[in-house]
């Protein structure tokens, strides 16, 4: 997989960790019984999308510098 910068992920994880939790909340107390399961659903969805990010952000391997662009100590 691509490397992606630490701070974009962890944006990436707040907003669906966010989104996913006011999901639920609307889903489960303020929405019409109508349509309960499918915004409950969709807040647990977002979540979902978080923990994805949250095992992105801790198994990925660090951006090794490029070693063409390094200096020799002779030059």
């Amino acid at each position: 997989m691509k490397y992606i910068e630490p701070i974009r992920v962890k944006v990436l994880m707040i907003m669906f960790y966010a989104t996913g939790v006011v999901g639920m909340v609307i889903g489960l107390t303020i929405a019409p019984s109508s349509s309960t399961v499918i915004i409950t659903f969709m807040g647990v969805i977002n979540f979902g999308l978080g923990a994805f990010f949250t095992f992105v952000f801790l198994t990925q391997v660090g951006k090794e510098p490029d070693k063409r662009k390094k200096k020799r100590k002779g030059d």
